[in-house]
């Protein structure tokens, strides 16, 4: 069964290109449509937690095929992969999961498990609260010294970049195990930035974050910058911080540019990410979702895939097993 195989050109608003999250939670009613052979998906904003809303009911048939035990789903995508001559991957959260960083939302995910790490990732909260800055260093002692490393997820990836197929990693994810996996950095665009770069509030300054957890391992509970004495973050983009648009403008040539747009680990709320897969899809790509559950893109699916990413995806990549 082939899904969406045509998007119908849709609104654009200032929201979908390189908004900040304080501007989105301002609009909740700010909302671009796609249509898809009959099915329209609404995307819309409303306090930070994007939703949709699908029509007509007849979309929940894509649901329950989508989520049903295809097996064959999975022989499709491996030839789909292997035929493609340009693979750009979008990856979230659940890629990294195995290598033994939680999730954010799921039910044993960081913020689910310790609200005020929901609240260090508020730009606000980190620079008037000096006691959750401390926090937040000590957390990023703990986070360097486990080390996570690539798994299998990872590393199946550099498989599609040895064969010459991999356009682009666009990647939510700030553990930059895509690059330790063997990825190019220039391949990997960083959405939201890398916790292994501290980044001064003031002048900009970025250094190794080892330097600046090195201090608070001497000490120092909350180390400022050492040319201007400025507040120190890690060099990812916070919420209400605003996001870097050669990045995004990066990414989304690179979902333009596809011609399979490989969805890994993500729910596909978060945006401006999540729009590289409309994008894609507009033009012509084919669009392959692996997740362990439902996702607010299913409706533009070709191949939906469900299960452990650590396992399904080196096959899907043609990696053999061990």
């Amino acid at each position: 069964m082939r899904r969406n195989s045509h998007v119908a050109e849709g609104p654009r608003t200032g929201s979908q290109n390189h908004s900040t999250y304080a501007e989105r939670a301002e609009n909740p009613t700010d909302s671009t449509v796609w249509s898809c052979q009959g099915t329209t998906v609404r995307l819309s904003w409303c306090e930070f937690t994007p939703w949709c809303v699908h029509e007509p009911a007849e979309v929940a048939h894509y649901f329950s095929y989508m989520m049903s035990d295809d097996t064959n789903s999975v022989a499709r995508v491996e030839v789909l992969i292997a035929a493609a001559r340009r693979v750009t991957v979008l990856t979230g959260a659940g890629i990294s999961t195995a290598s033994g960083i939680p999730d954010f939302r799921g039910p044993n995910g960081l913020w689910t498990r310790d609200p005020d790490s929901q609240r260090a990732a508020t730009l606000r909260h980190y620079l008037n609260d000096e006691e959750l800055r401390k926090r937040s260093w000590q957390n990023r002692v703990r986070w360097l010294g486990s080390d996570p490393l690539p798994n299998d997820g990872h590393k199946a990836l550099v498989r599609l970049h040895e064969r010459g197929q991999l356009r682009a990693i666009v990647t939510q994810n700030v553990d930059g195990l895509h690059q330790r996996s063997g990825i190019e950095p220039h391949l990997v665009h960083e959405v939201h930035g890398n916790l292994h770069r501290s980044r001064c509030w003031e002048c900009g300054d970025r250094r190794p974050m080892t330097q600046a957890v090195q201090r608070v391992i001497d000490g120092d509970p909350d180390p400022r910058c050492v040319l201007c004495g400025g507040i120190l973050k890690s060099d990812t983009i916070l919420f209400e911080e605003p996001l870097i648009p050669e990045v995004i403008e990066a990414a989304y040539a690179a979902s333009e540019s596809c011609d399979v747009l490989l969805a890994v680990g993500s729910t596909l709320g978060v945006y401006p990410a999540a729009y590289c897969v409309p994008r894609a899809k507009e033009a012509g790509a084919r669009i392959v979702i692996v997740n362990g559950g439902p996702t607010e893109m299913d409706a533009l699916a070709d191949e939906f895939v469900t299960g452990d990413i650590n396992t399904v995806l080196p096959r899907l990549c043609g990696v053999q097993p061990a």
